[in-house]
């Protein structure tokens, strides 16, 4: 089993752990913050299993029906991950303003705080593995994923600091008014994951930095006039590359393919799992269509 899909698996068995820890002590105390929580982590969860899915099925090779592999399975992942968050961020909104409208006491705010202090600290454990899986496979999926977690990190700080002041001060307002503080926090997240999920879907192109390393990449190498009409995008941890290198009229066919070979595999070094196609001409073609809009020495 990979790194990604063992990571995707710990953060299953973390979340079905909390959810039913969660839910029979927010049952037990009558504290909507608890029950949100117990919400958070139940979509948490749901969320954790796409994820495993998709990082499971994304690592599938290219076949005859997707030729261009898998990948895109974990953008849709992350996607559906953001809508859910947004969707925990609703119920917990609506539990909360209920509970501002009919106010109830929270009963053993104690037992709470040590249920909200393991939760804390789990997440904290999960999410900072998942995060460097992600970084390290490149994974949308799991960073979503982590992105729940360290949610739930900070929804959870939230809940502690409203139980331990209502233990305090006796005042059970607070502890819908944390909640919705929890809600806000979450629409936010949500809506930056979103974007972050689906702009691959588009087909937006890699991010300017790295298209940046590519030209260098191509103009570093010996023999290279220039390159033009390069196209990037993203499907997953994948990246896929094509572009036109311009290489000396006169250079035997040999020689361009040896040096369209390099660049490749230096591109590969750089970003692994990418798919590069090179296209090569002859210095003269870009010279006598240089009137043409496409033609350019390079595109950064």
């Amino acid at each position: 089993m990979n790194p990604r899909t063992l990571a995707a698996g710990l953060s299953v068995a973390s979340n079905t752990a909390l959810v039913i820890i969660k839910l029979v002590v927010g049952v037990m105390t009558g504290s909507v913050s608890i029950i949100s929580e117990a919400a958070h982590s139940a979509l948490d969860l749901f969320a954790a299993l796409i994820a495993f899915f998709s990082v499971r099925e994304s690592g599938r090779p290219a076949d005859k029906e997707h030729p261009y592999g898998h990948g895109k399975i974990e953008n849709l992942s992350g996607a559906v991950e953001a809508m859910l968050i947004l969707l925990a961020a609703m119920f917990i909104l609506h539990e909360a303003i209920d509970k501002l409208k009919y106010p109830q006491e929270v009963k053993n705010p104690v037992l709470g705080l040590y249920v909200i202090g393991i939760s804390v600290v789990i997440n904290i454990l999960v999410s900072k593995h998942l995060f460097r899986v992600a970084e390290r496979t490149d994974s949308i999926a799991l960073e979503a994923d982590a992105h729940h977690l360290s949610t739930d990190v900070w929804t959870s700080i939230g809940v502690f600091v409203g139980l331990g002041l209502i233990k305090i001060t006796g005042w059970h307002i607070l502890d819908p008014l944390v909640a919705i503080a929890v809600a806000l926090m979450i629409i936010r997240v949500a809506f930056s994951l979103t974007w972050k999920a689906a702009a691959p879907l588009l087909d937006t192109q890699l991010p300017d930095e790295e298209i940046g390393e590519l030209g260098e990449i191509v103009m570093n190498t010996p023999g290279v006039r220039s390159y033009h009409k390069l196209r990037t995008r993203k499907a997953g941890p994948y990246r896929q590359v094509d572009f036109h290198l311009i290489v000396p009229a006169g250079m035997p066919v040999h020689e361009a393919h040896a040096i369209a070979e390099r660049i490749e595999r230096d591109i590969r070094d750089r970003f692994p799992d990418a798919y590069v196609v090179t296209h090569i001409e002859p210095d003269e073609d870009i010279q006598s269509s240089s009137d043409s809009p496409d033609a350019h020495s390079a595109i950064g």
